[in-house]
């Protein structure tokens, strides 16, 4: 029995030997998966810190896209407001999508908006905003165009029609004072009207960037009625004449040149010096009609047989202007100053029975400006001025005579200026200035139409 339990244990060894060589000779065969590679903590911080900002920078990246985009919108219809846009532009509104937290989100995001046509409102703000810069630009060039020049004009051409009203009235006493009181003496009302139509031909000739050369030529067509009360002696007869003249005025030759252009606070300068031809009929030597003299043939009443289209001597002008855009107002200013040259005439009396050669020498004159303008839209602007001439009193001086100055002939013509400026297309522009005279040396009024067309 013995035997048999020892040759049994035997035999579970030998088949147990068998069987584990089996299975580690299958262990020994089978492939070996590799051993993953072991990860600091170190590294997994520096990956977390990259990714979280990688997300802030996607985040930030959305903010300024969107941002931008509400910015351009604002500014675009600021600038249509501005400029006298009446239809309203739609702005985004301020509520929008919270930003993605996963980069493929985000991504997605801006490739849909970046490949996105954009919005019918979009469009429309920048398509008012480019109008608006070009009506802001349009109003510019049409006020530096009435006030100073346009330099990047080649050839511009302006026809211009303007009438002026003067009245005025000058009551004469001839007598003297009887206890402080009574009158006793001739009360006579003298009275003049005048009526004048001037057509100018100009021509502004682009030189070149900072200069431009003018040319004005006039023509003119006056009317003039003069009254004197107190007629043959009576001071209810009132005596009436009136008096036409017409033709070529004084032809005016100027240039512009631009000292500083606009920048900054800088408004555009530019310096304007020109001389004016006696190219019109000068009021010396004219023919006098007399109506009335008295018992001695003192003549009581004469007046011109033609009027003047003139002044009779060459002149030179200097002077200075200014232009500053700001928005939505454009201001400007000028000042400059006149010299008349001295003339001789053959007659220089007012006298139609004497005949008296001498020299005429004009008054000098100062003038000065300033105004505003704004725009309305893209064709219309409105402007408001003021402007003012000073001029010295006037000399003659017989032949062999001396210097003397002519009292009265000084004069203060202070004017306020109403404009409207219409665009009528890219090439032409309408402009109307309408003058109210406050001083009695300015006409009563004036009203002025001008085209000027740019080729």
């Amino acid at each position: 029995m013995q035997r048999m339990m020892r040759y049994g244990a035997a035999a579970g060894a030998t088949l147990a030997a068998l069987w584990g060589g089996s299975a580690a000779a299958q262990a020994q065969n089978a492939p070996v998966a590799p051993a993953a590679p072991a990860v600091s903590a170190e590294d997994a911080a520096d990956v977390q810190e990259l990714m979280a900002q990688l997300e802030a920078l996607k985040a930030n990246y959305a903010q300024e896209v969107r941002r931008l985009r509400e910015l351009d919108v604002q500014v675009q219809a600021m600038q249509a407001r501005l400029a006298g846009k009446t239809g309203a532009v739609a702005a985004p509104t301020t509520a929008t999508a919270a930003v993605p937290a996963a980069a493929a989100a985000v991504a997605a995001e801006n490739a849909s908006a970046a490949s996105a046509p954009p919005s019918a409102g979009y469009a429309s703000s920048t398509a008012e905003g480019k109008q608006a810069k070009e009506a802001s630009r349009r109003s510019v060039n049409d006020v530096k165009q009435q006030q100073q020049a346009l330099f990047n004009q080649k050839l511009t051409i302006e026809n211009s029609l303007t009438y002026a009203r003067y009245d005025r009235k000058l009551l004469t006493l001839n007598g003297f004072l009887a206890l402080d009181a009574i009158f006793l003496g001739n009360i006579a009302i003298e009275n003049v009207e005048s009526d004048s139509l001037t057509y100018n031909l100009a021509a502004r000739w682009g030189i070149s960037p900072n200069f431009t050369l003018n040319v004005d030529v006039p023509f003119l067509e006056r009317k003039t009625v003069y009254q004197k009360g107190g007629a043959g002696g009576s001071a209810a007869a009132i005596a009436q004449e009136e008096t036409t003249g017409g033709g070529l005025g004084d032809i005016a030759l100027s240039g512009n040149y631009r000292l500083f252009p606009e920048r900054g606070k800088m408004p555009e300068t530019v310096l304007t010096f020109g001389a004016t031809a006696p190219t019109g009929r000068e009021p010396y030597g004219v023919d006098w009609k007399v109506l009335e003299r008295d018992d001695d043939q003192f003549i009581r009443f004469a007046v011109p047989g033609e009027q003047p289209t003139g002044n009779g001597v060459w002149q030179a002008n200097i002077g200075l202007s200014a232009v500053k855009t700001a928005d939505p107002a454009i201001l400007f200013a000028n000042i400059g100053y006149i010299y008349s040259f001295k003339r001789s005439f053959d007659d220089i009396d007012s006298n139609p029975d004497t005949v008296n050669p001498g020299s005429v020498r004009l008054g000098d004159s100062y003038y000065f400006g300033a105004g505003v303008a704004f725009a309305f839209n893209e064709r219309t602007s409105l402007s408001i001025s003021f402007s003012d001439k000073l001029s010295a009193r006037a000399s003659t001086r017989y032949q062999g005579g001396q210097w003397v100055k002519v009292i009265g002939s000084d004069a203060n013509a202070g004017t306020l200026n109403f404009g409207v400026t219409y665009a009528l297309n890219s090439h032409a522009t309408l402009v109307s200035l309408l003058g109210v005279g406050l001083t009695p040396d300015a006409p009563d009024f004036s009203l002025a139409f001008k085209v000027p067309y740019m080729l």
